[in-house]
C-alpha cells in the first residue's frame, strides 16, 4: 500500500483566498462569473466568499491529484446506490494536527475525547 500525502495549499491559491474579503462586491461577482460561468445566485457575500474559496482549491487540487474527482464520483455513486457512506479509501490520511473527539450519547465521551489531543 502506498502512502499518500495531501499537499499543502499552494501560496498563490492561499493568497487569493486570503484576499477575497478585500475585493469589492463587483470584483467578487466578476470572479464568480469567471469561475462558475454564470451569475451568482445570491447577494450574500459570505456565501460567495466560501464558494469561491472552495472552487479555487478544487481547481488547484484537481491539478495535484487527478484521481480526486474520480474517487469522489465513485463514493457518491456508492452512497446513492446503497444509502450508506463507505469508509474512506485507505489512501486518504488525516492531516497532522487533526483533533479527534469521540461522542457518546450526544456528548463528549468521558476521558475518550480529551481536548487538545492531536494526531
Amino acid at each position: 500500500m502506498k502512502a499518500s500525502t495531501v499537499p499543502p495549499t499552494p501560496p498563490s491559491v492561499a493568497a487569493r483566498i486570503a484576499g477575497l474579503p478585500d475585493l469589492s462586491i463587483e470584483e467578487m461577482r466578476a470572479l464568480w462569473r469567471e469561475l462558475f460561468g454564470s451569475e451568482n445566485p445570491t447577494p450574500n457575500r459570505q456565501f460567495m466568499e466560501r464558494r469561491i474559496a472552495y472552487k479555487l482549491q478544487e481547481i488547484e487540487f484537481r491539478k495535484v491529484d487527478p484521481n480526486l474527482l474520480e474517487r469522489n464520483k465513485r463514493r457518491i455513486k456508492a452512497l446513492v446506490e446503497t444509502g450508506k457512506a463507505r469508509k474512506l479509501d485507505r489512501d486518504i490520511r488525516l492531516m497532522p494536527g487533526t483533533v479527534l473527539t469521540r461522542e457518546y450519547q450526544g456528548g463528549r465521551a468521558p476521558g475518550g475525547g480529551r481536548p487538545g489531543r492531536a494526531v
